[in-house]
């Protein structure tokens, strides 16, 4: 598919050749999933559409599927709900690849010195991460996750300054200019990375595209560079920028970002390098169910081949101040029964992965606990400062406390466990204390997270340009 702008994009445009038809029926299809046999690519489609021998979703059949997901949900990890406590240090806004479905980004330019403009971004350097980490961990954090922007000067370390800058044109060839061009140095990625690794804090970060962008113009491998990670103190890599696995709908949504294959490929050097992983699905915009169950059977295959995937986190498209919606290509994102649907074939269909994750950032706190229900068994973490989803118009807040996270985990009759973010260390919360705060991370006591005057909008400070 040729590449086009966001003013050229139409709905009617797409001509896609992965399409919702099937050689199966959806009876069929339900009586697989119940029977617990691996599921075809068709299997799935069907599931996730109700059927596609009509339009639109039937309410009966979609029940069926729930209820299929729930109960194979609980045959696999039982009743547990899970949550880590996490903050989210994200280093720059500054980028250029210009996906469509983002607000988070602000135009690198804007943050070099010569910019004279204003713009609502911000650049960390590796001091004042390591000092938002270092604070943190007082209110009782395990895990610092970081998801940034492709900063121009953003690079490996040393040595992909001295590559990059060797380029003739290195802003054209291979998105550089050196970091004395901007008002802040992010740093290197080892540096950052260094700075976020305080303590036992389990550092979770460098998502693909990042790792894409860490060895730009090299020839270096997804492996080297994460070895590297590794010895500076990277203990799991994120699985977003995933979006779609599939290069006709990457094509409309996000033409200059990795490739689906680059994907995969950046996931499998995280993880022969010694990481663990975590894999994502970006949906409710122009893909089809077809799409989305194609996405499902890459990750499935991955996770055969390797083994290193711990969850899998659907991801609803939040649309409200995205160019995919400014500029008229989608009028809303996913129904509440799409995004049932979408968390009950994952677990139908992803027979190798435990863990599913309900996201309240993208659900909110009602239908995220019905998504417990649907299959689900994780329920995201604190979060802390969330960045990401609210610039794209998310509501619901950035952070939740372990109290919080008890009450109303035990409102749908289900267990709290605050967990590690490899799964492998727990502790059960007990629904009745009148104080609940986390015992995993490297400083927590159990005293709470927040006085009961620390109300939704607070958050660890970041750094503006």
């Amino acid at each position: 598919m040729s590449r086009r702008s966001a003013a050229e994009l139409d709905p009617d445009a797409f001509d896609f050749e992965c399409v919702p038809t099937t050689d199966q029926s959806f009876e069929n299809a339900l009586a697989n999933a119940r029977n617990g046999d691996r599921l075809t690519i068709d299997d799935g489609i069907e599931l996730m559409a109700t059927g596609t021998e009509t339009d639109g979703i039937d309410h009966h059949r979609k029940e069926l599927v729930l209820e299929a997901a729930d109960q194979r949900r609980a045959e696999v990890v039982g009743d547990d709900v899970t949550f880590v406590v996490n903050l989210n240090n994200n280093v720059t806004t500054a980028c250029n690849v210009g996906c469509l479905f983002c607000n988070f980004k602000n135009t690198a330019h804007q943050f070099e010195a010569s910019y004279e403009g204003e713009h609502g971004g911000f650049t960390k350097t590796p001091e004042e991460s390591r000092a938002i980490v270092t604070d943190a961990l007082d209110l009782g954090i395990s895990e610092v996750c970081s998801v940034s922007g492709l900063h121009p000067a953003f690079a490996l370390n040393q040595e992909h300054h001295e590559i990059l800058s060797g380029y003739e044109n290195p802003a054209s060839e291979v998105n550089y200019k050196p970091p004395e061009t901007y008002t802040t140095d992010p740093g290197t990625y080892i540096e950052q990375i260094e700075a976020m690794s305080v303590e036992d804090i389990h550092v979770h970060s460098m998502t693909p595209e990042e790792a894409y962008h860490a060895i730009r113009g090299t020839e270096w491998t997804y492996k080297e560079a994460y070895e590297q990670l590794r010895a500076a103190g990277l203990d799991s890599a994120p699985g977003t920028a995933a979006e779609i696995l599939v290069d006709e709908v990457r094509d409309v949504i996000c033409p200059g970002k990795i490739t689906s294959q680059d994907w995969v490929d950046a996931i499998e050097g995280a993880i022969a390098a010694g990481l663990d992983v975590t894999s994502t699905i970006m949906y409710g915009h122009v893909e089809n169910v077809a799409h989305r169950v194609t996405h499902l059977n890459v990750i499935r295959d991955l996770q055969d081949r390797t083994g290193g995937i711990t969850e899998f986190v659907p991801l609803s498209f939040i649309h409200e101040n995205t160019p995919l919606y400014k500029h008229g290509v989608v009028d809303g994102g996913a129904s509440d029964a799409e995004d049932e649907l979408m968390i009950a074939v994952s677990r139908l269909f992803l027979d190798n992965i435990e863990n599913i994750q309900s996201s309240w950032v993208k659900y909110g706190n009602a239908k995220g606990l019905k998504l417990l229900n649907c299959g689900a068994n994780d329920f995201m973490g604190t979060i802390l400062s969330e960045e990401i989803t609210k610039r794209a118009g998310g509501k619901y807040g950035e952070y939740r406390t372990v109290n919080e996270y008890g009450e109303m985990i035990s409102a749908i009759g289900r267990p709290a466990v605050e967990r590690s973010t490899d799964y492998r260390r727990t502790r059960r919360v007990d629904p009745d204390a009148d104080k609940i705060g986390p015992q995993l991370g490297p400083r927590a006591d159990g005293t709470p997270m927040f006085s009961s005057g620390h109300r939704e909008h607070s958050h660890p400070a970041v750094a503006d340009d």
